[in-house]
């Protein structure tokens, strides 16, 4: 298999997906129709995910967020951000991290940090996971379309997805796992840029191919006076 960061392959890889909502759920479905094994995980305990794991397949199981990221060989975050210091540490240590989150001050409470403009959603979970490789993705896609609009590669007009990193193979795993689900990538830098794509910002949630991405991202706003509160 092909090497990816720190010697992990890009294909026949074991996901750790800590996470079963909607976008969780979504990402695992792409990846097993990827050929790819998924560790799944939520909130609940596993035995809660038992009607998603028949759905998916021999590829996936259910088990407990510890575990997941225990199994993983890349994983993905996809719980609420109020949650995300719930997510395990010294199991996800030396890994790549999928970051799908999103700020939602009306589910999250107010973090006044976002609010001002500080900090961003991605660089909050790296701060958390201070010996993984954390990578923006799909945090701009409605969960439905993670499988259901992408093309192959070539196809006029296809629909472009972001991703941020401090690590330049992280978006390179990102730009190949996007690339196999069928979209094309436009990076927007490193973790620190990765508002350019929250929530509310131009290139958030509308559906763009490469060129309108790399232009909703250049115009994107870092925080509007009526947001800031604290």
């Amino acid at each position: 298999m092909r090497g990816g960061p720190s010697g992990v392959g890009l294909h026949m890889t074991t996901y750790g997906i800590i996470g079963a909502g909607n976008i969780g759920s979504q990402v695992a479905r792409a990846l097993v129709a990827l050929g790819e094994d998924v560790v799944i995980a939520n909130s609940r305990g596993p035995e809660t995910l038992a009607p998603l794991i028949a759905e998916l397949g021999d590829r996936a199981r259910a088990a407990t967020a510890q575990e997941a990221a225990q199994a993983a060989d890349v994983a993905v975050v996809s719980v609420p951000l109020r949650s995300y210091r719930e997510v395990p540490v010294a199991e996800l240590a030396g890994k790549v991290v999928l970051d799908t989150n999103n700020y939602y001050w009306e589910r999250d409470g107010h973090i006044p940090e976002l609010d001002r403009g500080e900090v961003t959603v991605s660089g909050m979970l790296q701060e958390h996971l201070p010996t993984s490789t954390v990578v923006k993705a799909f945090n701009h896609i409605e969960a439905a379309d993670i499988t259901t609009t992408g093309t192959p590669a070539g196809t006029p007009d296809r629909r472009a997805l972001a991703t941020a990193s401090d690590a330049d193979e992280a978006v390179e795993l990102v730009t190949e796992l996007y690339d196999r689900i069928g979209f094309d990538t436009v990076s927007a830098g490193p973790l620190a840029e990765s508002w350019r794509v929250e929530r509310d910002r131009p290139a958030y949630g509308v559906r763009q191919n490469a060129q309108e991405l790399r232009e909703n991202l250049a115009r994107g706003f870092r925080v509007r006076p009526e947001d800031a509160v604290g």
